[in-house]
């Protein structure tokens, strides 16, 4: 049965005026002709029965079914474009993965031991994009991902199966200038310092406080910052404390950037591996899952058994 699929050429013109609502800047980038890109988006409005875009005083804009149609699109002929690179890089031979990472956890602790998946699976190439928050696999084009969360936010990740790989260790750090004499603070004397936030974790400083016992009617108040790469940085240039893994500021600790505030330490957060359900696990996300276990074993101990959730 023939595919009802507008052409490929039709779709990436469509793309291209969407991107830059102008026909004339979509031709620059495609090398056509302004009048080329024009016929194409209206064979495609003509394919679809419907219109993409219409005319205003500044230019061309995307109709409310051309705004979603744009997204779909985009999403579509970004994930073509990774196969096709996928096969040209790997010339018939291996596997690729496609991860969904936590910055920081993908810089700081997944990167550095990528060396040893080279050596243990030589045609295996993982491909690591940014991503913070659950997603809907079937419209990402990611194999799996590695997330932080709690263990309900992990449940409410519905259609996925979760596997434990860390639990972090969190420690309120900050630059040696900030410690009078190199000296320890107490709990309660942090609720006077300036303290950074991670977006993604705005309650983590009140919740501290709090297993403290600790009154700390600012604790949510201080710049807030969207890795904790850049927590880490602000905290090193002596903006303040911040209550960071220590797995991810291992190297800051070590050469004296960083130091502990206080000597009090807490659990944290659970770093999962997130794989979509699926009948058959493939061999690429197999392999990939096998050997993340054996670095989490071999530098931990045994983790958690995995749960459907």
């Amino acid at each position: 049965m023939r595919r009802k699929i507008p052409s490929l050429q039709a779709l990436a013109c469509f793309d291209a005026a969407a991107r830059h609502g102008s026909y004339t800047r979509a031709a620059q980038e495609l090398a056509l002709t302004q009048g080329a890109v024009s016929r194409q988006v209206a064979v495609l409005e003509a394919f679809l029965g419907l219109a993409l875009f219409r005319r205003s005083r500044h230019g061309m804009v995307l109709t409310p079914a051309g705004a979603d149609y744009a997204r779909q699109v985009r999403a579509r002929l970004d994930g073509l474009e990774r196969d096709t690179l996928d096969v040209i890089g790997r010339q018939g031979e291996g596997a690729a993965l496609t991860l969904g990472a936590v910055p920081t956890f993908a810089t700081r602790w997944l990167i550095p031991r990528l060396p040893r998946l080279a050596q243990a699976h030589p045609g295996l190439q993982v491909h690591l994009e940014t991503r913070t928050r659950p997603f809907l696999f079937t419209d990402s084009g990611l194999d799996a991902a590695l997330f932080a969360g709690t263990p309900e936010q992990v449940a409410q990740w519905a259609g996925t199966r979760a596997e434990l790989l860390l639990v972090e260790e969190v420690v309120p750090v900050c630059s040696p200038s900030l410690l009078t004499g190199g000296r320890l603070l107490k709990p309660e004397a942090l609720a006077d310092l300036p303290l950074l936030h991670p977006s993604t974790r705005p309650e983590d400083w009140r919740r501290w406080f709090e297993a403290e016992g600790v009154d700390a009617p600012a604790a949510m108040a201080g710049p807030r910052y969207e890795q904790f790469s850049m927590q880490a940085a602000a905290a090193a240039a002596g903006l303040g404390v911040a209550l960071m893994p220590t797995l991810l500021v291992q190297e800051e600790l070590a050469v004296g950037t960083l130091v502990p505030a206080c000597r009090e330490r807490r659990p944290g957060r659970g770093y999962y591996l997130i794989c979509p359900e699926q009948a058959q696990e493939p061999a690429a996300l197999r392999r990939f899952r096998q050997w993340l276990l054996g670095q989490v074993r071999s530098s931990t101990g045994p983790s958690l058994k995995s749960k459907a959730t």
